[in-house]
């Protein structure tokens, strides 16, 4: 275990991740570490972060992924660490289309079996040399990936139970549906958009 006499700083973090790791984009941010690399790095990538005796980020916290349906990389695949050592948080991030297959860390992070399969459930991201990989959140027989923005908000198939059958039946939804558009804009941040009755708070103000 890599021990000091004071906190190593996120600040010193960073140039021993620019040290180790050729090729990975170092993301600005004050408040946590986030990089940037290609598909085929993950794997090593994490491998390192975890085994590195001057980083140690050995606790996988998540596996996750956004749609961006109109790039050619339409996902953004996250890997979410922490290093209990150093008490701090690392995002690894990388992009990839729908083609692309990544490897699996399961073999590194344990944890990740089942973040994996929600990513394939949910997004259809695929991942070479994972032990089990089905879906975990949806039915077996469920159609599509239902965290796509593309994917149409009732989904393409309907449950019941069919009484004269004695069972539950599928059936496609015939409910036409239009596509969703998304402007991807926090909440939190440049919202100009005024709500139903502030203009009667602005005649108040000016009154």
């Amino acid at each position: 275990m890599y021990l000091t006499d004071k906190m190593q700083s996120i600040g010193d973090t960073k140039k021993i991740i620019v040290d180790r790791f050729l090729g990975v984009e170092l993301i600005n941010n004050d408040k946590y570490l986030e990089i940037k690399t290609e598909p085929v790095k993950i794997f090593k990538v994490i491998k390192e972060l975890k085994e590195d005796t001057k980083l140690l980020f050995d606790q996988l916290i998540d596996v996750t992924a956004i749609d961006y349906p109109s790039r050619e990389k339409r996902f953004d695949i996250i890997y979410l660490l922490i290093s209990l050592t150093l008490n701090q948080r690392i995002l690894v991030k990388t992009s990839i289309d729908e083609s692309t297959v990544l490897e699996s860390i399961t073999i590194i992070h344990k944890a990740a079996n089942w973040y994996e399969r929600e990513c394939y459930d949910l997004f259809g991201i695929q991942f070479s040399n994972h032990p089990d990989l089905r879906r975990i959140m949806t039915d077996y027989n469920f159609e599509g990936h239902p965290l796509r923005k593309d994917f149409p908000l009732t989904g393409h198939t309907e449950v019941h139970y069919d009484d004269l059958e004695k069972k539950v039946v599928y059936e496609p939804v015939k409910l036409a549906q239009e596509y969703r558009n998304f402007d991807y804009i926090s909440p939190w941040e440049g919202i100009d958009n005024k709500l139903i009755g502030d203009e009667k708070s602005s005649e108040e103000n000016n009154s």
